[in-house]
């Protein structure tokens, strides 16, 4: 296996990731971490929004306070997973920002790396919230082109929140 990209966020479910990942049998060449920065606008069915909408979205975000916090956290979540990932023993891991609706930017960018697994933490949504808001880890199963690995772990629910680390660090 070359390449494997990890899909995280700041969220208990994909603190699980880091166990799944540490329990493959050989390690990848390289390590893509990927953090999609979910846009809010005036729409709440954000997922709605062609490209074009989309687009304009992004565009007048640009240069706000919000974008900037949006760009801080990921700094913040990514660094945290890179760290852990070289802390254990990792050497080529490379971080990537997007903005946009996550299930669509994972697949893309999956493609466009020509990677050969996606890992990604569940959301731990079930019932009625699942299917009003909808769920990351199922769109990306259904349209990936690689397999797709998606952690569930107890352990995360019993450590600290990756938010908490991060801001620690």
């Amino acid at each position: 296996m070359k390449k494997v990209l990890i899909a995280v966020d700041d969220t208990k479910g994909s603190k699980s990731v880091l166990s799944v990942f540490k329990n493959l049998v050989r390690p990848p060449e390289e390590v893509l971490l990927l953090h999609v920065e979910r846009l809010e606008g005036k729409s709440l069915m954000i997922d709605m929004l062609g490209q074009a909408e989309l687009s304009t979205l992004k565009e007048s975000l640009k240069g706000t306070d919000y974008k900037e916090e949006l760009d801080r956290n990921a700094q913040k979540v990514l660094n945290y997973y890179r760290k852990e990932l070289e802390d254990g023993g990792l050497i080529s891991v490379r971080t990537i920002i997007r903005e946009g609706i996550p299930a669509d930017e994972i697949t893309k960018v999956a493609e466009e790396e020509n990677v050969d697994l996606i890992i990604m933490g569940s959301s731990g949504k079930s019932g009625l919230v699942r299917l009003v808001t909808g769920c990351v880890s199922k769109e990306v199963e259904k349209s990936a082109a690689v397999p797709v690995i998606v952690a569930k772990g107890a352990a995360a629910a019993n450590e600290f929140e990756v938010k908490e680390a991060a801001a620690a660090i």
